[in-house]
């Protein structure tokens, strides 16, 4: 019998529009993918779901609350399979709704931007994946 991979859920969040722009975080320089824009979120901690994880990790990121019952499921990603390596899955949400005063806790920089922008910006690989199926599947 073969033995199945472990995966890795990640989350992140689309959140907007505001304006008709989306908010992205600028990765700080000395992390991995430092200088790199994606959409705010991270790691999904046992015992959490995909949702509640994301509703922790933009409170611990961004200082905001986004309320769970407004999370939507807008897409995901995956890494390639490398053998030995936990594969990365990147669930991705959107919410329109917050509270609090948002600021980049951990370092780095937020923006808005609208969606032509942020598939022009510098990402990581999965946050491309997650950019190009989202904002085609967004109405004009």
């Amino acid at each position: 019998m073969q033995k199945i991979p472990t995966w890795l859920p990640v989350v992140a969040l689309a959140l907007g529009p505001h304006e008709g722009r989306w908010l992205m975080h600028r990765r700080p320089l000395g992390k991995h993918h430092g200088g790199l824009w994606e959409f705010p979120g991270g790691k999904v901690e046992s015992g959490e779901t995909p949702a509640q994880g994301l509703v922790r990790e933009i409170s611990e990121e961004l200082e905001i609350t986004v309320p769970q019952g407004h999370l939507r499921p807008a897409g995901f990603a995956q890494e390639e399979y490398e053998s030995g390596c936990a594969q990365i899955v990147l669930f991705l949400y959107t919410c329109s709704v917050w509270e609090g005063k948002m600021r980049a806790v951990e370092g780095g920089e937020l923006g808005w931007f609208t969606p032509q922008q942020i598939v022009s910006l510098a990402k990581p690989p999965l946050d491309i994946a997650l950019a190009g199926q989202f904002f085609a599947n967004l109405p004009d």
